[in-house]
Protein backbone atom coordinates (compact mmCIF):
# COMPACT_ATOMS: atom_id res chain seq x y z
CA UNK A 1 0.00 0.00 0.00
CA UNK A 2 1.45 3.93 -0.66
CA UNK A 3 2.84 5.67 2.38
CA UNK A 4 -0.12 8.17 1.86
CA UNK A 5 -2.99 5.39 1.99
CA UNK A 6 -1.54 3.47 4.76
CA UNK A 7 -1.17 7.24 6.62
CA UNK A 8 -5.00 7.59 6.00
CA UNK A 9 -5.81 4.34 7.15
CA UNK A 10 -3.91 5.39 10.71
CA UNK A 11 -5.79 8.29 10.64
CA UNK A 12 -9.49 6.79 10.53
CA UNK A 13 -8.08 3.95 12.94
CA UNK A 14 -6.83 6.58 15.40
CA UNK A 15 -9.41 9.39 15.32
CA UNK A 16 -12.32 6.46 15.98
CA UNK A 17 -10.01 5.44 18.62
CA UNK A 18 -9.77 8.92 20.36
CA UNK A 19 -13.13 9.66 20.24
CA UNK A 20 -14.23 6.27 21.78
CA UNK A 21 -12.20 7.06 24.80
CA UNK A 22 -13.36 10.91 25.02
CA UNK A 23 -17.03 9.60 25.11
CA UNK A 24 -15.62 7.17 27.55
CA UNK A 25 -14.68 9.78 30.05
CA UNK A 26 -17.89 11.84 29.51
CA UNK A 27 -19.33 8.93 31.91
CA UNK A 28 -15.80 8.08 33.91
CA UNK A 29 -15.10 12.00 34.55
CA UNK A 30 -11.55 10.56 34.08
CA UNK A 31 -9.59 12.18 31.13
CA UNK A 32 -6.38 10.34 32.20
CA UNK A 33 -7.08 6.60 30.64
CA UNK A 34 -6.56 8.86 27.28
CA UNK A 35 -2.39 8.36 28.55
CA UNK A 36 -2.28 4.56 28.04
CA UNK A 37 -4.86 3.90 24.98
CA UNK A 38 -2.62 6.82 23.42
CA UNK A 39 0.59 4.70 23.72
CA UNK A 40 -1.31 1.27 22.58
CA UNK A 41 -2.35 2.89 20.09
CA UNK A 42 0.74 3.99 18.41
CA UNK A 43 1.66 1.30 19.01
CA UNK A 44 -0.64 -0.79 17.07
CA UNK A 45 0.34 2.09 14.18
CA UNK A 46 3.91 0.27 13.82
CA UNK A 47 2.76 -2.65 13.39
CA UNK A 48 0.01 -1.28 10.89
CA UNK A 49 2.78 0.51 9.23
CA UNK A 50 4.81 -2.90 9.01
CA UNK A 51 2.50 -4.82 7.40
CA UNK A 52 0.95 -2.12 5.07
CA UNK A 53 4.06 -1.31 3.89
CA UNK A 54 6.21 -2.65 0.96
CA UNK A 55 10.44 -1.82 2.12
CA UNK A 56 12.86 -3.89 3.05
CA UNK A 57 11.30 -6.79 5.55
CA UNK A 58 14.23 -6.48 8.21
CA UNK A 59 13.68 -2.79 9.08
CA UNK A 60 9.82 -3.97 8.79
CA UNK A 61 9.72 -6.61 11.22
CA UNK A 62 11.68 -4.60 13.50
CA UNK A 63 10.27 -1.26 13.53
CA UNK A 64 6.62 -3.24 14.32
CA UNK A 65 8.82 -5.22 17.05
CA UNK A 66 10.50 -1.83 18.47
CA UNK A 67 6.97 0.04 18.54
CA UNK A 68 4.47 -2.65 19.65
CA UNK A 69 6.59 -3.95 22.72
CA UNK A 70 7.63 0.00 23.73
CA UNK A 71 3.34 0.84 23.13
CA UNK A 72 2.20 -1.91 25.02
CA UNK A 73 4.63 -1.61 27.92
CA UNK A 74 4.10 1.75 28.35
CA UNK A 75 0.14 1.43 27.94
CA UNK A 76 0.01 -1.60 30.31
CA UNK A 77 2.35 0.39 32.99
CA UNK A 78 -0.30 3.89 32.75
CA UNK A 79 -3.52 1.27 32.50
CA UNK A 80 -2.40 -0.07 36.08
CA UNK A 81 -1.02 3.61 37.53
CA UNK A 82 -4.41 5.27 36.52
CA UNK A 83 -7.36 2.78 36.19
CA UNK A 84 -9.72 3.16 39.26
CA UNK A 85 -7.90 5.91 40.59
CA UNK A 86 -8.92 9.73 40.86
CA UNK A 87 -7.92 12.00 37.47
CA UNK A 88 -4.86 13.00 37.06
CA UNK A 89 -3.71 16.76 38.12
CA UNK A 90 -2.94 17.77 34.55
CA UNK A 91 -6.40 16.64 33.39
CA UNK A 92 -8.25 18.16 36.26
CA UNK A 93 -6.69 21.63 35.97
CA UNK A 94 -7.91 21.63 32.69
CA UNK A 95 -11.59 20.13 33.20
CA UNK A 96 -11.70 23.12 36.64
CA UNK A 97 -10.45 25.90 33.84
CA UNK A 98 -12.50 24.45 30.99
CA UNK A 99 -15.27 24.59 33.38
CA UNK A 100 -18.90 24.00 31.53
CA UNK A 101 -17.26 23.97 28.07
CA UNK A 102 -14.75 21.05 29.25
CA UNK A 103 -16.78 18.23 27.47
CA UNK A 104 -16.43 20.24 24.27
CA UNK A 105 -12.87 21.22 24.45
CA UNK A 106 -11.89 17.87 25.88
CA UNK A 107 -12.94 16.32 22.48
CA UNK A 108 -10.54 18.80 20.64
CA UNK A 109 -7.85 18.14 22.90
CA UNK A 110 -8.07 14.54 22.33
CA UNK A 111 -8.31 14.82 18.75
CA UNK A 112 -4.88 16.93 18.96
CA UNK A 113 -2.83 13.69 20.80
CA UNK A 114 -4.19 12.05 17.15
CA UNK A 115 -2.34 14.92 15.37
CA UNK A 116 0.64 14.53 17.83
CA UNK A 117 0.40 10.40 17.20
CA UNK A 118 0.40 10.56 13.13
CA UNK A 119 3.57 13.26 13.30
CA UNK A 120 5.09 10.80 15.81
CA UNK A 121 4.36 8.03 13.73
CA UNK A 122 7.10 9.08 10.86
CA UNK A 123 9.68 6.80 13.14
CA UNK A 124 7.52 3.89 12.12
CA UNK A 125 6.92 4.59 8.26
CA UNK A 126 9.90 6.30 7.25
CA UNK A 127 11.63 2.87 8.41
CA UNK A 128 8.54 0.48 7.08
CA UNK A 129 8.97 2.02 3.31
CA UNK A 130 12.95 1.84 2.85
CA UNK A 131 14.04 -0.03 -0.41
CA UNK A 132 17.10 -2.11 1.24
CA UNK A 133 18.33 -3.04 4.64
CA UNK A 134 19.89 -0.80 7.16
CA UNK A 135 23.94 -1.27 7.21
CA UNK A 136 24.42 -3.71 10.16
CA UNK A 137 25.92 -1.24 12.07
CA UNK A 138 22.72 1.18 12.29
CA UNK A 139 20.36 -2.08 12.74
CA UNK A 140 23.00 -2.73 15.77
CA UNK A 141 22.51 1.23 17.22
CA UNK A 142 18.71 0.77 16.55
CA UNK A 143 18.12 -1.92 18.63
CA UNK A 144 21.06 -0.69 21.86
CA UNK A 145 18.88 2.63 21.48
CA UNK A 146 15.93 0.97 21.93
CA UNK A 147 16.86 -1.84 24.53
CA UNK A 148 18.48 1.05 26.74
CA UNK A 149 15.29 3.57 26.59
CA UNK A 150 12.65 0.63 27.25
CA UNK A 151 14.68 -1.21 30.12
CA UNK A 152 15.38 3.09 31.32
CA UNK A 153 12.34 3.49 30.88
CA UNK A 154 11.24 0.55 32.67
CA UNK A 155 13.61 0.60 35.40
CA UNK A 156 12.41 4.28 36.29
CA UNK A 157 9.01 3.77 36.16
CA UNK A 158 9.05 0.64 38.63
CA UNK A 159 11.65 2.51 41.24
CA UNK A 160 9.19 5.44 41.36
CA UNK A 161 6.26 2.71 41.87
CA UNK A 162 7.62 1.04 45.07
CA UNK A 163 8.56 4.62 45.89
CA UNK A 164 5.36 5.62 46.08
CA UNK A 165 3.55 2.79 47.94
CA UNK A 166 5.56 2.71 50.68
CA UNK A 167 3.51 5.08 53.21
CA UNK A 168 7.06 6.43 55.39
CA UNK A 169 7.17 8.25 51.29
CA UNK A 170 3.90 10.13 51.79
CA UNK A 171 4.19 13.44 50.22
CA UNK A 172 7.80 13.33 49.98
CA UNK A 173 9.98 13.78 46.87
CA UNK A 174 11.51 10.80 45.41
CA UNK A 175 15.30 10.66 44.98
CA UNK A 176 16.14 7.20 44.60
CA UNK A 177 17.87 5.43 42.28
CA UNK A 178 17.45 7.60 38.49
CA UNK A 179 15.48 9.98 40.06
CA UNK A 180 18.73 11.08 42.21
CA UNK A 181 19.84 12.02 39.11
CA UNK A 182 17.24 13.56 36.76
CA UNK A 183 13.78 14.65 38.29
CA UNK A 184 12.40 12.58 35.04
CA UNK A 185 14.10 9.49 33.63
CA UNK A 186 11.35 7.83 32.15
CA UNK A 187 10.67 11.28 29.65
CA UNK A 188 14.09 11.23 28.91
CA UNK A 189 14.26 7.59 28.14
CA UNK A 190 11.32 8.46 26.22
CA UNK A 191 12.53 10.52 23.78
CA UNK A 192 15.73 8.09 23.49
CA UNK A 193 13.32 5.32 22.35
CA UNK A 194 12.40 7.76 19.28
CA UNK A 195 16.03 7.58 18.14
CA UNK A 196 15.80 4.30 17.44
CA UNK A 197 13.76 4.17 14.40
CA UNK A 198 16.34 7.95 12.88
CA UNK A 199 18.64 4.97 13.17
CA UNK A 200 16.98 2.82 11.50
CA UNK A 201 16.20 5.14 8.57
CA UNK A 202 19.32 6.52 7.53
CA UNK A 203 20.60 6.47 4.06
CA UNK A 204 17.04 6.54 2.65
CA UNK A 205 15.84 9.99 0.46
CA UNK A 206 13.06 10.40 3.60
CA UNK A 207 15.26 9.58 6.46
CA UNK A 208 15.79 12.99 7.78
CA UNK A 209 12.06 13.49 8.53
CA UNK A 210 12.17 10.88 11.45
CA UNK A 211 14.76 13.64 13.33
CA UNK A 212 11.14 15.30 13.79
CA UNK A 213 9.58 12.35 16.20
CA UNK A 214 12.68 13.06 18.85
CA UNK A 215 12.47 16.93 18.84
CA UNK A 216 8.94 16.37 19.06
CA UNK A 217 8.66 14.45 21.71
CA UNK A 218 11.51 16.15 23.86
CA UNK A 219 9.65 20.20 22.85
CA UNK A 220 6.57 18.21 24.36
CA UNK A 221 7.85 16.91 27.58
CA UNK A 222 9.61 20.06 28.59
CA UNK A 223 7.49 22.87 27.16
CA UNK A 224 4.26 21.55 27.30
CA UNK A 225 2.14 18.97 28.44
CA UNK A 226 4.97 16.73 30.34
CA UNK A 227 7.44 18.46 32.67
CA UNK A 228 5.54 22.47 32.83
CA UNK A 229 2.19 20.98 33.89
CA UNK A 230 3.69 18.41 36.30
CA UNK A 231 6.22 20.23 38.06
CA UNK A 232 3.43 23.18 38.93
CA UNK A 233 1.71 20.49 40.75
CA UNK A 234 4.44 18.68 41.97
CA UNK A 235 5.52 22.55 43.84
CA UNK A 236 2.49 22.80 45.59
CA UNK A 237 1.94 19.26 46.74
CA UNK A 238 5.33 18.05 47.91
CA UNK A 239 7.83 19.78 50.66
CA UNK A 240 10.84 19.78 49.57
CA UNK A 241 10.47 19.80 45.49
CA UNK A 242 11.72 23.27 44.95
CA UNK A 243 14.58 22.32 46.13
CA UNK A 244 14.95 19.40 44.14
CA UNK A 245 13.87 21.36 41.52
CA UNK A 246 16.98 23.49 41.77
CA UNK A 247 19.44 21.03 42.48
CA UNK A 248 18.42 18.28 40.09
CA UNK A 249 18.60 18.01 36.27
CA UNK A 250 15.01 18.44 34.62
CA UNK A 251 15.77 15.50 31.84
CA UNK A 252 19.46 13.83 31.17
CA UNK A 253 20.58 11.86 34.08
CA UNK A 254 23.46 14.36 35.93
CA UNK A 255 25.45 14.47 39.00
CA UNK A 256 22.73 16.14 41.00
CA UNK A 257 24.12 19.93 41.98
CA UNK A 258 24.68 20.95 45.88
Amino acid sequence: MPPLAAAVVALIGLVAIFSAVWAWQLKTGNAGMIDPVWAGSLGLVAVLYAVLGNGDSVSRALTALGGLIWGMRLGTHLWKRNYGKPEDARYRSIRETWGNKAAGKMFWLFQAQVAVSMLLSIAFMVPSYRSSPPAIGWIVLAIALWIVSVVGESIADRQLKRFAQDPANHDTVCRVGLWRYSRHPNYFFECVHWLAYLALSVGTPWGWFTLLPPVLMAFLLLKLSGIPLLEESMAKRRAGYAEYMRTTSALIPWPPRR
